[in-house]
């Protein structure tokens, strides 16, 4: 994980960042770069924390900081989904799974949370991250999620869809210990809801904001983001129009526009039909 003799990259655990950062709290900045938690200053380098993990040794010792984190890095599985907060446009799940491996063939590549990056970043680089990564993909295009909603809630969707998702990704890799879920909900209303599933994925670790703290959740997202952006693009180019993401006053217009163009009953085939957005529009 060597860039140059003077700068070196590793992924560590919550726990090791934590002792690093308690080992070094004299010599702690304030946060000024993004994604940065936090950078130590020493005399001889420079210890750069990331958000997703990765933390950077660069100056005269980095060699030496870093080699106490030599075959640290921790294999693990992580899911995320994305599209739920949107009226248009499906809701995708990726589960996906990173030992040093595969880290090894992404470790150039700008990590984060799919929030915290660019629609035109994640276009760049979520093909190569497909290729290079075990995933399972999961989309739950509105025809399906309009007829599941009547009798699942949103939670509950979600908890059936990750749950395939782990399901699907066990078939392709032996998983690591560590299996992450980005936790929606609590751990025991997450279970309640697959009662009665078939084949129930146990083997998790719940965590809030796990897309900040672990790298195959935020790899995660940004795969499910690149499939939601490429199904968002298909629709407008079916429907002839330039379909918004999000919940804003654009979708509302768009909302007028297409009930113009398409009709009411069309609106079950490209967007989630119980938003305010639209039950506004048709009351």
């Amino acid at each position: 994980m060597i860039y140059s003799m003077n700068n070196h990259t590793k992924v560590l655990s919550v726990k090791q960042i934590s002792e690093l950062k308690k080992r070094y709290h004299r010599y702690l900045s304030p946060k000024t770069i993004p994604y940065v938690e936090y950078q130590i200053h020493l005399s001889d380098c420079t210890i750069t924390v990331y958000e997703s993990h990765k933390v950077v040794f660069q100056g005269e010792s980095a060699e030496v900081y870093a080699s106490a984190y030599d075959s640290t890095f921790v294999a693990h599985s992580g899911s995320d989904e994305v599209g739920t907060g949107d009226v248009f446009g499906p809701v995708v799940v990726v589960a996906c799974s990173i030992d040093a491996l595969h880290y090894e063939r992404i470790k150039d590549y700008h990590i984060e949370d799919s929030k915290l990056l660019t629609d035109e970043y994640i276009q760049s680089i979520g093909s190569e991250l497909m290729a290079k990564i075990p995933h399972s993909l999961l989309i739950l295009d509105n025809p399906k999620y309009n007829q599941v909603h009547k009798t699942n809630n949103l939670n509950q969707i979600k908890a059936k869809l990750h749950n395939q998702a782990y399901l699907h990704l066990k078939e392709k890799v032996n998983l690591p210990e560590l299996n992450v879920i980005d936790q929606f909900t609590p751990e025991t209303s997450y279970f309640k809801y697959l009662e009665g599933e078939k084949e129930i994925f146990k083997d998790l670790h719940f965590e809030t904001k796990a897309e900040s703290k672990y790298l195959a959740v935020a790899v995660a997202s940004i795969i499910a983001r690149y499939a939601f952006l490429q199904q968002m693009d298909a629709l407008s180019a079916q429907y002839h129009l330039n379909i918004p993401k999000g919940a804003g006053s654009l979708v509302d217009q768009t909302i007028h526009v297409f009930i113009e163009k398409y009709g009411v009953e069309a609106l079950t085939k490209v967007a989630k039909v119980h938003f305010k957005n639209i039950t506004n529009v048709l009351k």
